[in-house]
């Protein structure tokens, strides 16, 4: 596999797990978008940017697993924040039950990648 085809694929990889990431980080409260894009971006190999976030949470949020409320900031303008809601936590969980699965099958075929002559 070429090198771009290999960086396009964890890119589509990154792309189709980032929203439960970031279910995962309004798991313990609400956030806003900024917020949000920092700690992906603190996470290593998770880097997104304000024009990624805010479509995917759009999504999210038509889907019904998040919600929102606008609050006022005391360093400008009002912020959106982001909730869990109960749909989005039944969601994640799902999926973190589907990802060990996932997870341990892909760890074991790269593993076995070393072991051929």
């Amino acid at each position: 596999m070429v090198l771009g085809g290999m960086h396009s694929g964890v890119s589509q990889l990154r792309r189709g797990i980032l929203q439960f990431c970031v279910l995962a980080l309004l798991r313990d409260g609400e956030k806003y978008a900024f917020e949000l894009v920092r700690e992906l971006c603190d996470a290593h190999g998770l880097a997104t940017s304000e024009g990624t976030i805010y479509p995917l949470l759009s999504r999210l949020r038509k889907e019904g697993w998040v919600s929102t409320a606008w609050q006022e900031s005391e360093s400008g303008p009002p912020r959106r924040y982001y909730t869990l809601t109960a749909s989005g936590r039944k969601a994640l969980t799902g999926f973190a039950g589907e990802w060990g699965a996932f997870k341990s099958t892909v760890d074991s075929l790269l593993g076995s990648e070393g072991n051929n002559p």
